[in-house]
């Protein structure tokens, strides 16, 4: 998994080149090799999202030359799988890792120059690469996720030391001492700027993390993601011309794109890009089980992946913290989550409904006392039913949930009672793995990390 942090720095450099180029600058200068895909031969394919721009990010270590004493795998296999979905309209971005080592139904491929071609079957995710190259292997990924794609981009590990080293290193928390010889790594703890050799050895560090896997290894590259968004976003990276020009070297040097990623893409995909906050850059790795026939694979926990992957095709996950201070200027002075206190009450008829319901409301900050079956009020409808002195707190709760209606009940003191209808319960407003439909679904269990911040403290 040794390039995940490579996505975003790859990612960025295909933007701000887009954007450069789209003007008319370094367009003779940076040249970015293309490959053909052909998504006619991909079937039915998912729906287009207008203002969504999916790309599959592949890190590989096809080109790997003189730094090959870093490759893991034998062929051309990608090492990294990411979906890069960019919300143009809602100025976020969402980045899907795929565990290199999840076994999938990979689609039937055509045999071309980079492959024998494959019949259909159950196989490695990263091995369609082997079968049918970048076309293959996008058919594979939008066939697994549903998430229609857009464009594909494939970088490769040889550069990413030059890629670091050419924007002067990336600070980094390590919280334990390191001495891994397989990745070639020996690093103190604390806080400290880690250099590309460094920052190579680390994102391909297992034995360093707490339980010495890939998934662990991930969420590193995760970290290294933001590292390397921070950096290239702030200083004089973007201003400076000889560090630009450094930056887009090492970033052009080790791409392949589709065909179709124009110039013209590019420049849209950077002006969307300039106008998104680190805070709603946010990286989620595919919820995995281990893989029954073999211990060291895994496979998709297909509810929950499910439920990601549908919502990112909708582009329902690229709000973020921003979007939260937003509302709140506007905010009229009413009740905030954590002053509503309620109980939940299940009249769906589905068992264990109401405690998904109570976790997603703690979730969103709301107090929940209990979560049970109605006894004296039982309606069909979902409804929020308040104290005397509850009204605002009410709006508040029934704000968040896709449909309810709001009643008055004398009888109740400061907390509140939702009654989740078995008519129309339709989950939170924001979605959930319970909505059963509804207008979106968060991450819920799944564990994010945004570029904002480093979420590791050094002491």
């Amino acid at each position: 998994m040794s390039l995940g942090k490579w996505a975003a720095c790859g990612m960025t450099g295909v933007v701000i080149v887009g954007s450069l180029a789209g003007y008319g600058v370094y367009q003779d200068v940076f040249a970015i090799d293309t490959a053909e895909i052909n998504t006619d031969g991909w079937g039915d394919r998912p729906a287009q999202v207008d203002g969504l721009h999916n790309i599959l990010l592949l890190g590989t270590d096809e080109r790997a030359g003189e730094d090959a004493s870093y490759n893991e795998l034998n062929g051309v296999r990608p090492d990294v799988l990411v979906v890069v979905s960019i919300d143009v309209d809602q100025g976020g971005v969402t980045m899907v890792n795929l565990p290199r080592d999840t076994m999938v139904e990979i689609p039937p491929c055509e045999a071309n120059e980079s492959g024998d071609g494959w019949a259909g079957g159950v196989d490695q995710i990263n091995h369609a690469m082997t079968y049918g190259g970048m076309d293959c292997q996008g058919n594979t990924v939008e066939t697994v996720t549903g998430i229609h794609l857009d464009h594909m981009v494939l970088v490769d590990f040889a550069g990413f030391e030059n890629i670091v080293d050419s924007i002067g290193g990336i600070e980094m928390c390590v919280p334990e001492p390191i001495d891994d010889p397989k990745a070639h790594l020996v690093l103190d703890a604390g806080t400290q700027r880690l250099d590309g050799e460094q920052a190579l050895g680390l994102a391909r560090s297992r034995d360093s993390t707490e339980s010495r896997s890939d998934l662990d290894r991930i969420e590193n590259q995760h970290r290294m993601i933001g590292a390397i968004l921070r950096e290239v976003t702030s200083g004089e990276i973007l201003s400076s011309p000889s560090s630009l020009y450094g930056f887009l070297d090492s970033v052009t040097d080790s791409l392949v794109t589709d065909e179709n990623l124009t110039n013209d893409k590019m420049t849209e995909l950077a002006v969307a890009m300039r106008e998104v906050d680190l805070g709603r850059m946010n990286m989620v790795t595919a919820p995995v089980v281990d893989y029954a026939a073999n211990p060291n694979k895994v496979a998709l926990e297909e509810g929950p992946a499910q439920e990601l992957f549908a919502a990112v095709a909708a582009g329902e996950l690229t709000t973020g913290p921003a979007d939260d201070e937003e509302s709140g200027a506007e905010d009229d002075g009413g009740p905030e989550p954590s002053e509503v206190s309620l109980r939940v009450l299940n009249n769906t008829g589905i068992n264990g409904r109401g405690s998904q319901v109570q976790e997603l409301l703690v979730a969103e900050g709301f107090v929940v006392t209990e979560s049970t079956n109605p006894d004296v009020r039982a309606p069909d409808t979902t409804t929020v039913y308040h104290g005397p002195d509850r009204a605002e707190h009410a709006e508040v709760l029934a704000s968040a949930l896709s449909v309810a209606e709001v009643v008055e009940e004398p009888s109740l003191g400061d907390e509140l009672e939702l009654v989740m209808g078995g008519v129309d319960w339709d989950g939170l407003a924001t979605g959930g793995a319970e909505s059963g439909g509804g207008s979106g679904a968060p991450l819920g269990d799944v564990d994010t990390t945004s570029a904002a911040e480093d979420e590791v403290t050094c002491s």
